[in-house]
């Protein structure tokens, strides 16, 4: 599983004009799920995202996550993470999961964020979203299970 992970003061996703998930401040989670992920990158992803330490202690030093400072989570799949652009203008989707599996396994990441204490709002799986956030630092982060565990 592919993650872009970013810390926000605020993030919201809309689907035409219905706002389907909003948080205040905490992660803005773009979610993509590679042929070949199981359940245990999904667990695995879900610990590392909530326990990424990006937020700033008293000292102004990275060193708190969102699960300590128990934050929210906004979680939006996004198959166009797995594109691959090596070849021509036109990416590739070849890498991305089915879109059946995928939202199991979209659907376990979220569960498990929630399992270790994170609030969770979600878009809306194969849905044409909107999503708008405010980034704060910015502070945006790629996380990969095939590479990072």
């Amino acid at each position: 599983m592919r993650a872009v992970v970013q810390r926000v003061l605020s993030a919201k996703v809309t689907v035409a004009t219905e706002t389907v998930g909003e948080i205040g401040a905490g992660l803005c989670v773009l979610v993509g799920v590679a042929a070949g992920d199981t359940q245990r990158d999904a667990e695995q992803l879900a610990l590392k995202v909530a326990n990424l330490r990006i937020f700033e202690d008293e000292s102004g030093k990275m060193n708190l996550s969102a699960r300590q400072l128990g934050h929210q989570l906004l979680a939006v799949s996004q198959f166009t993470l797995l594109g691959d652009t090596r070849r021509g203008n036109r990416p590739g989707f070849s890498e991305a999961m089915e879109p059946g599996q995928a939202k199991e396994l979209f659907g376990a990441f979220c569960e498990g964020c929630r399992k270790v204490g994170l609030a969770v709002e979600t878009g809306r799986f194969q849905a044409h979203m909107q999503v708008a956030l405010v980034n704060d630092g910015p502070v945006t982060l790629l996380v990969d299970t095939q590479r990072v565990f």
